[in-house]
């Protein structure tokens, strides 16, 4: 017995000496923490800016739109010039590769995973740099017109202002109330990139903060390396602080037309039909899913009216699953050339094999329609209905694949559509420069993009909730790994280096070059989770 108590005494003996152990080294190492952190903000208080850091009130910063991940920052940047920006990431630079702070640009913070976000790092405040006074060239004739704008700001200002003047630029997002510098950071698509391209298609120049604090310039002509990175390079490469984007003669009014299918097939061959027509029958082409959802036609949108309303109060979904086709025709306050487009779009959708019945139309300003989700955003915040999770999933599907993803998606790993649009819409891989840092699926000129916009009810924890919808995600993205389906995420997120290596493809290399060249140590854009800073990032690891 003695001999066992004198063993029990000294496990316990050990393991009180282990955990004292443990928790001074957790002690020191949450003390060293402390001096670097004190130390990082005392250097950084010392910079002389026209704007300011802010270190308190720093929490609006850890969140986004996606709700889902909070990371505390050290501080804020609000620049007012682009040299405040510039000077911060010389400065931690210039700290060299063991100081662990990193820099993430903030927008609108509409990002879904966190990517704007950085812990214990500096965000930069970009709608904060200095407005100057948008510049539009080229009116009136002469040279292709375009404007310069700041990349902190919101592509609707641009929209107000190009309007003045009777231009706009030639390509979107659906959603309006972004940055400049986010949207082409990533690509930026609507439906008119089957024939204008994405954003980043529609860029002659841009300013660029790089990983050293240099600003450059660059162009098709001028570090070109560095401007085809940029669009598309989901901001590892530098902060876009300037942009100046391409313009077209701007529309007045918008013919803003929808129509149903009960069959995929029929409804993907008619987008396709349509994006790949050589005489302009439509300038924005997109679609939707509806699943297992009655009495459709009562709940469709206010603004929109039947061609024929006894026909359509006729038509019953019965619960099935239903595709929407949306496509508009822009056109200016001319009666006579009204009605020339009137018969033009009669002639175009006779040709579509959508059901007779379901042709809803509306006429909006060109404003109004492109600002058409604002509308929505609007209602949703009057009932607190914006500021929840949003577990969203954006794929990019080859076309020779789209059948089988929406067999194996649309009504059986997805069964409702009740708490978010599911979009679905082709556009022409010709439109996009294969030199930018986006991804798409290699080999097709088309593909699909498809946007699974659901949005959680906090605290849920049913079907509705943030778990649940996430773990929807994952069958959908094993589903089509499983079946070889080759598509890419869009608006990726990824948490090894095997997965994002993957995603893109023959692409890996030249990223990871202008990684090492234009970030050397891998402090912007931590919440990417592509790489850690480090002193070296090589090109050949994985």
């Amino acid at each position: 017995m003695k001999y066992l108590h004198a063993c029990f005494l000294r496990k316990r003996n050990m393991i009180i000496v282990r955990s004292f152990t443990i928790l001074l080294l957790l002690s020191c190492i949450a003390f060293k923490l402390a001096c670097c952190f004190s130390s990082s903000i005392s250097s950084l208080k010392a910079l002389p800016l026209v704007g300011h850091l802010e270190f308190e009130h720093v929490h609006p910063a850890s969140k986004d739109f996606g709700n889902r991940y909070q990371l505390l920052p050290l501080a804020v940047l609000h620049p007012k010039s682009v040299s405040d920006i510039a000077s911060v990431i010389r400065h931690i630079w210039m700290m060299g590769p063991h100081s662990q702070l990193t820099v993430a640009a903030r927008g609108r913070g509409h990002s879904l995973q966190g990517q704007a976000q950085t812990r214990h790092g500096i965000v930069i405040h970009m709608e904060s740099l200095q407005p100057q006074k948008l510049q539009v060239h080229g009116v009136g004739g002469g040279p292709t017109p375009f404007v310069d704008v700041s990349g902190g700001e919101l592509w609707i200002n641009i929209l107000h202002e190009t309007l003045k003047y009777g231009l706009a630029p030639k390509s979107w997002t659906d959603y309006l109330h972004l940055t400049v510098g986010g949207t082409l950071s990533n690509a930026g698509i609507s439906g008119q990139a089957f024939r204008q391209g994405p954003q980043i298609s529609n860029v002659h120049q841009l300013e660029v903060v790089a990983g050293k604090g240099e600003i450059l310039n660059c162009s098709e002509r001028q570090n070109s390396d560095l401007f085809h990175g940029v669009l598309g390079g989901l901001g590892q490469f530098g902060i876009i602080t300037r942009a100046r984007i391409a313009l077209e003669p701007a529309p007045t009014m918008v013919k803003w037309m929808r129509v149903l299918y009960l069959d995929f097939a029929a409804f993907a061959r008619d987008q396709e039909r349509l994006i790949s027509s050589d005489d302009d029958k439509f300038d924005y082409i997109e679609g939707f899913v509806i699943i297992n959802r009655t009495g459709l036609l009562d709940s469709w949108r206010l603004s929109f009216t039947p061609e024929d309303p006894v026909e359509a109060s006729q038509f019953k979904s019965d619960g099935r699953n239903l595709y929407c086709l949306e496509v508009a025709k822009y056109f200016k306050l001319d009666e006579d050339r009204k009605d020339v487009m009137n018969q033009e779009v009669k002639e175009s959708l006779s040709e579509l094999s959508y059901i007779s019945s379901t042709l809803f139309s509306s006429e909006v300003t060109y404003q109004e329609f492109l600002d058409r989700v604002h509308v929505s955003e609007m209602k949703l915040r009057s009932k607190g209905q914006w500021e929840v999770p949003h577990p969203w999933l954006n794929l990019l599907v080859p076309r020779s694949r789209v059948n089988e993803f929406a067999k194996g998606v649309f009504g059986n790993i997805l069964t409702d559509t009740s708490n978010g649009p599911v979009i679905v819409y082709p556009v022409n891989k010709s439109k996009w420069d294969n030199r930018s840092s986006a991804v798409t699926p290699e080999e097709e000129e088309i593909f699909y993009l498809v946007a699974i916009l659901t949005s959680a009810v906090p605290g849920s924890t049913g079907k509705d909730g943030v778990d649940q919808i996430v773990k929807r995600n994952q069958r959908i993205l094993e589903f089509s790994e499983a079946a070889g389906l080759g598509l890419k995420q869009y608006l990726p997120h990824y948490t090894t280096r095997h997965e994002w290596r993957s995603h893109f493809g023959p692409k890996w290399d030249d990223f990871v070059r202008r990684k090492s060249r234009y970030d050397p140590f891998a402090m912007l854009a931590p919440g990417q989770r592509i790489f850690e800073k480090s002193p070296v990032v090589s090109p050949h690891s994985s």
